[in-house]
């Protein structure tokens, strides 16, 4: 057989296999089911190739962020005509836009699925099939054992706690009444903030109950909603990943205060200021013995002294015997005066290398006229997207995930104007020159970014006295909040943008710039873009109900 006679199909099965499992197995799929013969057809019915069916697009591959799309309509088509009907026997875990749900279940039986992931899920796709009049029920109710969820759905903060109820009976309650088998269950949403949060306060008992129940990610509005989650309505859970919006300082539900010993991974995000760390969030840490892995995110006010490692080890981790892996960012505000003696940010870095935690870092700030301190000590590699209150300065060491920044200026920001092709050095938010938010060892303008402030003389004489405001991309970036406490003469804006960005907003602080906000927004459109491939820069306020409880929170902490 000659060398130019050989093709695709005359490759043995082994190195066929070895092939086509390196590429997108939708595309395989797509491209050659039915174009050879029948033999090559039952090869590409492998599990390799149909275990797991992607069916959405993203209009970018660089962030998870990115908008969701079903696959393509051309695609689609030929799915459900000729290849669904093939290989659904084959399928165990579905990951569909929602949109096109009802379409690919309708194409095939599926009696081997499992596991389903809807992204732009909503109030609407649950209403509609989540019922036991639903066409998929049998699916739902008796196959499905893990469901992921990512919501879309926007929170009318106008209909307040009576659409919350409604959500709740719609969603939460709907979901573990139908899905029966159901062992791991996840919603999740871009803003937790965007839809409304389970919350069973004021539920009979017996609501959101499940015996079989592993695995539980959920965002609750209360402190009170998640002890109630542990209170034994859940008493196979063994991974528990939980935002509360809220951790109040209310002791006036009383709680079963058993020890959770199936419980082995425990995650607790909270990113609203809680003054309820020692009386609620201690104890309930300590119920946790047979914890091997936590996760924490908790931004703490109102104590006397900073959360460091001697009082993690003291109050909680020593409570831990099977404890392995602490991942952690905790910011403490406390209140000074001049007889305390003033910690150092290798002060705070010992009490971690004394319990044995070495790969931490810390900041600690103080603000004299407020009379207050406040410390951050996380794990490293920094393991969280949101990063609040940075006062001056950050840590020399690189963000990954970072796609939300407060920070705090005291003094203005310098930016050198040939920074296009050369190193930003900026004095005032960090010591050097700095890798904040990427992997590359050179901090360049279209590949980094920052909110920069120009105040240089020369600069200002040379160009009439306006001030230049950069808004530039940091990778993954979505909102940056830059609170200015330093006085600024407010003349005039301008905006130069260097590369795509989806969702920024400036928070004003300081009076002599009354109007920042909202020129910027005016400017919106006389944004200057950066390469053929940027998008409109868009400019708008935060998502309720952050847009100005960030603002006020500074304002009344620091």
């Amino acid at each position: 057989m000659n060398q130019s006679d050989i093709h695709l199909v005359d490759l043995p099965n082994e190195i066929l296999l070895m092939i086509l499992k390196r590429l997108d197995n939708i595309n395989v799929l797509y491209s050659l089911m039915g174009t050879f013969d029948g033999q090559f057809d039952i090869l590409l019915q492998d599990n390799i190739f149909t275990n797991t069916l992607n069916m959405i697009s993203r209009s970018s591959t660089d962030n998870d962020d990115d908008d969701i799309y079903s696959i393509d309509d051309q695609i689609l088509d030929r799915f459900c005509i000729d290849i669904l009907p093939k290989i659904h026997h084959n399928v165990k875990h579905l990951i569909l836009e929602s949109m096109s749900m009802k379409r690919i279940l309708l194409a095939g039986n599926y009696p081997n699925l499992t596991s389903l992931k809807l992204f732009n899920f909503g109030q609407n796709i649950a209403l509609n099939y989540f019922t036991d009049k639903s066409i998929f029920q049998h699916i739902f109710k008796y196959q499905i054992t893990e469901l992921i969820l990512e919501n879309n759905d926007n929170y009318d903060y106008v209909g307040g706690r009576i659409l919350s109820k409604e959500y709740n009976n719609n969603i939460y309650v709907s979901i573990l009444s139908l899905f029966k088998n159901l062992q791991s269950l996840s919603i999740v949403g871009s803003f937790t903030s965007s839809y409304p949060p389970l919350s069973i306060v004021d539920l009979p008992s017996i609501t959101f109950c499940s015996s079989i129940l592993t695995k539980l990610c959920i965002n609750v509005r209360s402190l009170d909603d998640c002890l109630y989650l542990l209170d034994g309505r859940l008493k196979q859970l063994t991974i528990f990943i939980v935002q509360i919006r809220y951790i109040y300082n209310d002791l006036s539900i009383i709680h079963n205060t058993d020890d959770l010993s199936n419980l082995k991974y425990f995650s607790l995000t909270c990113y609203n200021l809680t003054n309820a760390y020692d009386n609620r969030m201690i104890p309930l840490f300590r119920r946790m013995i047979n914890l091997e892995k936590l996760t924490l995110y908790i931004r703490i006010t109102d104590r006397h002294t900073f959360v460091d490692g001697t009082h993690l080890h003291k109050e909680i981790l020593m409570h831990m015997l099977q404890l392995h892996t602490f991942i952690f960012y905790i910011s403490t505000i406390i209140q000074i005066n001049d007889l305390v003696h003033r910690l150092s940010n290798n002060d705070i870095q010992q009490t971690f290398k004394n319990i044995g935690y070495y790969q931490t870092s810390c900041t600690v700030s103080y603000c004299r006229r407020s009379s207050k301190a406040i410390c951050h000590v996380f794990s490293l590699p920094f393991a969280f997207d949101r990063l609040e209150v940075i006062i001056n300065r950050l840590p020399i060491i690189i963000f990954h995930h970072i796609t939300y920044l407060t920070v705090i200026c005291n003094s203005l920001i310098t930016y050198n104007e040939n920074a296009c092709s050369s190193k930003i050095v900026i004095p005032s938010l960090f010591s050097r020159q700095h890798q904040l938010f990427t992997k590359k060892q050179n901090f360049l303008l279209n590949n980094s970014s920052l909110i920069t402030y120009s105040n240089i003389q020369s600069y200002e004489q040379n160009q009439k006295s306006i001030y230049n405001i950069i808004i530039i991309l940091i990778p993954l970036l979505i909102i940056l909040v830059v609170l200015i406490v330093s006085i600024l003469v407010y003349r005039n804006v301008s905006i130069k943008r260097c590369s795509n960005i989806d969702l920024t907003t400036i928070r004003r602080r300081s009076s002599s710039i009354p109007t920042l906000s909202n020129d910027l927004e005016n400017k919106n459109r006389e944004c200057c873009q950066y390469g053929s491939n940027a998008k409109p820069y868009k400019i708008s306020r935060l998502p309720s109900p952050h847009n100005e409880s960030i603002y006020k929170e500074v304002q009344r902490h620091l």
